[in-house]
Order: structure tokens, then C-alpha cells, then sequence
């Protein structure tokens, strides 16, 4: 079993959609509480925080090490000052919770440290998420992990052998409700990097529950990877780009999201299950599917043949497969054209 919440992912039909607050309140307590309510209304089952401080994150260093010059949206300043810029209070949280749990939405967050993790125990988030950046911090993994609650984990910076280190670490705590997000840690994603066939490999490889974190523009990765058996689904979400802030670039309108949901629930109907069951509508319309009719007038004693015999729509006499049996065969009695071929017809 793995349940968040009231969520059971593995029983559940529908995909788990997180929208992903992250930076987009920009420092507005009422706009994360907006946000809430909007992503409630766009269709998502879960609102996701991040919780962390510059402190907790990174070092007040403005150093080479800690400069941001990597070609990404956020170059040209330090860590810390981002993170500064970025961090959602921590006073915030219990009472956005509250919100989102009001509002029928689950919520939990991503911790970066020990102290985070704590701080979310006290809170009773019903789950984890471990960021991409994260995935290589063993013991941070184990910790979270040790508290016994489902982990989702991002895999977007992390190579096989790291994605199985986070895995084993897991584990190794006694903790095996994991899963794994193919997630492209660029800002915004080329549709071309999504490489969602990863996300498949993960699920037999790793045997674990699969899902995208999706740093693309559009929906249509989001769409795909439920097509190919996501189970979750993390878009970063927004009122309104204008905004402004840190992740504003790529996070998602309420409208969007709305569309992309809309669009998910679609792609999970035609989904379905595994059935060779005819529909009460696909029975009704065999209707018109082939059978053997008379295709001409034959006298009684006359032979059929191809000619006086054919294979046509719609259904009423004799399935096609007969055909070879019925040929050669003489007619009891006279037989107009039209007229739905039977065994009594023939000798």
C-alpha cells in the first residue's frame, strides 16, 4: 500500500497531481494562501511546499563556489541571496496547511535538512518529497526516510546508480514505500530532454510506484507520462507569472493547470482496464459487421458459388469463416437475393 492521505496510489485510478508552490508567492502570505485555493480549483489532489531557509540550504558565501553562473534563470546572484528570495517562512507553513487541508487538499513538503524534517514532524505532513538536488545526500534520505511515511523522490540530477543509492537508503531504514519522478532539471525543460521512457525503465527496474516531476512548458509531457503509467504528477503552479519571483518562468497558471488536469482524467477513462468484453454500444453495433448472404437469385438444386454467395454487411447469416464450407453446396430451395444465408438453406 502506498497512501497519502486519504490518497492510495496504488488502488486509486486517478493520477496524484501536486501542484508545486515553491517560490510563487513572493513573500505574500495572502498570495499563498490564493494560490491554495487556486490550485484547489484547477483539480489538484495535493499542494506541496518547500521547507528550508538560506541557513539550512547553503552558506551566506558570495565566493566563486556559491556564485550562480551556470547559464539558469537565477544567475547573477549567490545561493543565499536566492534562497533568501525564495523560501516560503516557516511560520507560514501550519497555517497554510490548515488552509489547504480546509480546502480538501493534501499537503505535505519537501525538507533539506534535519532540522525541516523535524520541523514537518511536528506539522504531521502525511509525506515526503526529496528534491533532485537532494538525491545525493545519503543520510538526509535515511532520515526522512526513518520516519516511516511514503517518500517521493525526483530523480533529475541523479545518475542509475545514485537513483539506486537513494532507493537502498530507504530501504535500509525499514521504509520501501518509495517512488521515483523522472524529472530534467532545467528551468524551463526542453520537450526533447523528457526522455520519458526513463520514467518506465525506473518502474521495472526499481519497483516502484513511477510519476514526472515536469519542468516543461506546456501540458502535453505531463499528458504523455500518465499514458505511459505515471502515477504522480508535480507541476509547478502559479497565479499569475506576473508575479514575479524565482520559478515564475516555468510554473503553471491556474487556467493551464486546470486543462492539463482536465486533460489527465481524460487520457486515465481511455486508459481503462485490460478487457476483451464487448461494450453494450461495440455489441450492439456487430450489427453491422459481415456475414454470408444470397447475392443473387438461385433456383433450387443450383450450386453455390462465389458469385451467388458473398461475404457482406451486415450480420445476419452466417459468419464469413463458413464460407469455404458452403461452397459447392446445392440450394433446397429457391433463394432470393438478399437473403441472410442459414444451414437450413443448403445441402
Amino acid at each position: 500500500m502506498y497512501k497519502i492521505g486519504h490518497f492510495d496510489l496504488e488502488e486509486s485510478r486517478n493520477t496524484f497531481i501536486i501542484a508545486e508552490l515553491s517560490a510563487n508567492h513572493n513573500q505574500d502570505f495572502e498570495i499563498a494562501a490564493q494560490t491554495i485555493r487556486a490550485a484547489k480549483e484547477a483539480g489538484a489532489d495535493a499542494i506541496k511546499f518547500q521547507t528550508y531557509t538560506a541557513d539550512t540550504i547553503t552558506l551566506d558565501c558570495d565566493n566563486e563556489f556559491f556564485q550562480i553562473k551556470q547559464g539558469t534563470l537565477w544567475d547573477g546572484t549567490t545561493l543565499h541571496k536566492l534562497y533568501q528570495q525564495a523560501y516560503t517562512p516557516w511560520e507560514w507553513q501550519p497555517k497554510l496547511k490548515q488552509i489547504a487541508e480546509e480546502e480538501g487538499l493534501i499537503c505535505f513538503s519537501s525538507p533539506f535538512d534535519k532540522s525541516s524534517v523535524d520541523f514537518l514532524e511536528k506539522m504531521e505532513v502525511p509525506a515526503y518529497k526529496v528534491a533532485s538536488f537532494e538525491i545525493t545526500d545519503i543520510p538526509l534520505i535515511e532520515y526522512i526516510a526513518s520516519k516511516g511515511k511514503p517518500v517521493i523522490i525526483s530523480t533529475g540530477i541523479a545518475e542509475l546508480n545514485e537513483i539506486q543509492e537513494a532507493v537502498e537508503a530507504c530501504h535500509r531504514v525499514g521504509n520501501s514505500q518509495v517512488a521515483l519522478l523522472k524529472c530534467t532539471s532545467a528551468y524551463p525543460a526542453p520537450v526533447e530532454e523528457a526522455n520519458l521512457l526513463t520514467m518506465v525503465d525506473m518502474k521495472s527496474r526499481f519497483n516502484t510506484l513511477v510519476g514526472l516531476s515536469d519542468h516543461t512548458m506546456g501540458p502535453e509531457v505531463s499528458i504523455t507520462a500518465v499514458a505511459l503509467g505515471a502515477s504522480i504528477i508535480e507541476k509547478h503552479f502559479i497565479l499569475d507569472r506576473n508575479i514575479g519571483g524565482p520559478d515564475a518562468a516555468f510554473s503553471m497558471e491556474p487556467d493551464a493547470f486546470k486543462q492539463m488536469v482536465d486533460s489527465i482524467r481524460t487520457v486515465e477513462k481511455a486508459l481503462g482496464n485490460v478487457t476483451y468484453e464487448l461494450s453494450a454500444k461495440s455489441r450492439n453495433n456487430r450489427h453491422f459487421s459481415r456475414s454470408l448472404f444470397v447475392a443473387e437469385d438461385i433456383r433450387q438444386g443450383e450450386i453455390l458459388s462465389e458469385t451467388n454467395i458473398r461475404s457482406v454487411r451486415p450480420a445476419n447469416g452466417l459468419p464469413p469463416k463458413f464460407l469455404p464450407d458452403v461452397l459447392g453446396k446445392k440450394a433446397t430451395k429457391d433463394l432470393k437475393k438478399g437473403t441472410p444465408l442459414d444451414w437450413s438453406l443448403f445441402e
